[in-house]
């Protein structure tokens, strides 16, 4: 069976309505007109014998399928083009915006691993120095006071050798002042008796 075109069934209508419309004169077309309204008593836009009536049908028809040809073949495709890119990009833009918050959760992760990390090593770095300065402190007070200790045992040595060589040097005097004295009221010399005395004095008092 031979297809059908729109065009060509545009075509066989006009020439069909134009050989029906060509016999009848616009006289007789409206007494027709006027006798079809009289008879039936209604409208004459709905007196379907009116070749007027025909003609418009016809073109009505031939309208409809010329907007149903434009709305199938160009206006519906173009809207489902559009709807289509739309979706897509819609979910394009939802696909990147998954897409970035995955990359921002990563980081913000990495960036939490990192500063955990960070704050761990500061404090091994802190408590490592916090040791090794107590133990450097240590050491410096330790050899402090073995330095002082041996300042302080020189000081003493040298005190004891002072105190050993005043008490020398007080008994001698103490001695000879003694020595003086008794003979000079006794006239007795006795040198051994009288370092003895002194010897003994000093003692009691706390200074031999």
């Amino acid at each position: 069976m031979k297809p059908v075109t729109l065009a060509g069934m545009m075509a066989a209508l006009l020439v069909n309505v134009g050989a029906f419309a060509q016999p009848i004169t616009d006289g007789a077309l409206e007494a027709r007109s006027t006798a079809a309204a009289e008879a039936s008593g209604g409208m004459p836009q709905l007196d379907f014998s009116n070749p007027l009536m025909l003609a418009q049908v016809v073109w009505l028809l031939i309208i409809f399928g010329i907007l149903y040809y434009v709305l199938a073949k160009i206006v519906l495709p173009r809207f489902d083009s559009v709807l289509e890119d739309r979706r897509n990009r819609i979910q394009g833009d939802l696909e990147a915006a998954r897409a970035s918050k995955a990359e921002a959760d990563a980081a913000m992760d990495a960036h939490r691993q990192a500063t955990a990390k960070s704050r761990a090593d500061a404090q091994q770095a802190i408590a490592a120095a916090q040791a090794a300065a107590q133990a450097d402190a240590t050491a410096k007070a330790a050899v402090l006071n073995a330095k002082l200790n041996e300042q302080i045992a020189a000081a003493e040595a040298r005190i004891t050798t002072a105190r050993d060589a005043a008490m020398g040097a007080l008994r001698e005097v103490a001695t000879d002042t003694a020595d003086a004295l008794v003979k000079r009221l006794s006239g007795l010399n006795e040198p051994a008796a009288i370092e003895a005395a002194v010897q003994r004095e000093l003692a009691t008092r706390g200074r031999a």
